[in-house]
């Protein structure tokens, strides 16, 4: 399932009226947990006051501005009248859990649900499984302190950010020079890569096929490209310091951009620019910061989070 898919997906149910820190925030949720293995999707985002009277005349006898909402036969799934969801002012969302194909929704409120969730936090969302009295798993909002009356009343919200150390996503189709990696991967190593810009668990694994393939070749390896960082590539990753020019040294310049640390032009070279990118990433890191690839930075460049 393509990152870029569960983007556009999301965007069209957030619709066109959302806070652009919530839409920015939630669009970023969607992506870090991506980058951990899990593919979640926006069920909602802004919702009219017409939209919500048909949600609050589920399970109801409900008119609203004089028209009739009634429908007792379906069963309830909000308290919230028209103004009274947060989704009426383009400040909650509403995700769920999608299968590795992308065709089936989950709702099953497992560890990655709660997962989801817990990002949502860290960005700065109010989750609504956090709830004593009505528990709404898939809910999440923002709400800057403001009571519904308030906004009611014209008052927006001072959210100037998604959460410390976070800038926004810059789009939701991805990343150019991601996509050019993406590509090469593909025609060297045979990886078949979504090519959407955006760099999840496969295209870490592409990577890892990349470094595999170049040890067996140019160091005489005999790993398995499996993608998977076990103790045999550990032991047999190259060290690589200013100065080294080859495809390993691609691979090692594409490993840091894609945790946000630009080495310059993705040239095969081990030069001043991807030195300095290597160096920032190490102090990012708190790793030892010689500017050089040795096992523990390479460590940091390609284990999962749970090999960390």
């Amino acid at each position: 399932m393509a990152l870029r898919t569960l983007l556009d997906r999301s965007l069209k149910k957030m619709g066109k009226a959302m806070n652009p820190v919530v839409k920015a925030s939630a669009l970023e949720m969607i992506q870090r947990a991506y980058t951990e293995g899990i593919t979640v999707q926006l069920s909602a985002g802004h919702r009219s006051m017409e939209e919500q009277a048909v949600l609050y005349g589920q399970g109801r006898v409900y008119s609203y501005k004089g028209k009739n909402y009634s429908n007792p036969a379906k069963p309830i799934v909000t308290n919230a009248k028209p103004g009274q969801s947060y989704h009426n002012f383009g400040l909650a969302i509403d995700f769920f859990i999608v299968s590795d194909d992308g065709t089936k929704a989950i709702w099953t409120v497992d560890s990655r649900w709660k997962r989801v969730a817990a990002i949502g936090k860290e960005l700065g969302f109010e989750w609504g499984g956090d709830w004593r009295a009505f528990k709404d798993y898939p809910h999440l909002e923002m709400t800057g302190g403001l009571t519904y009356t308030q906004l009611q009343a014209g008052k927006t919200p001072n959210l100037t950010k998604i959460s410390e150390g976070t800038t926004m996503p810059k789009t939701s189709y991805g990343d150019s020079q991601t996509i050019s990696i993406q590509k090469t991967l593909n025609s060297r190593y045979k990886t078949n890569l979504a090519v959407d810009g955006f760099f999840g668990p496969k295209t870490r694994t592409a990577l890892l096929k990349g470094i595999q393939t170049e040890l067996n070749k140019q160091c005489n390896k005999k790993l398995a490209v499996d993608g998977k960082w076990g103790p045999k590539t550990k032991a047999a990753i190259l060290p690589l310091k200013k100065g080294n020019g080859c495809n390993i040294t691609w691979l090692l310049q594409a490993a840091p951009y894609m945790k946000g640390f630009d080495p310059g032009p993705l040239d095969a070279r081990f030069g001043s620019k991807t030195e300095a990118a290597l160096y920032k990433f190490q102090k990012a890191s708190n790793i030892s910061a010689d500017k050089q690839a040795g096992q523990e930075t390479w460590n940091q460049l390609l284990a999962s989070k749970s090999q960390i």
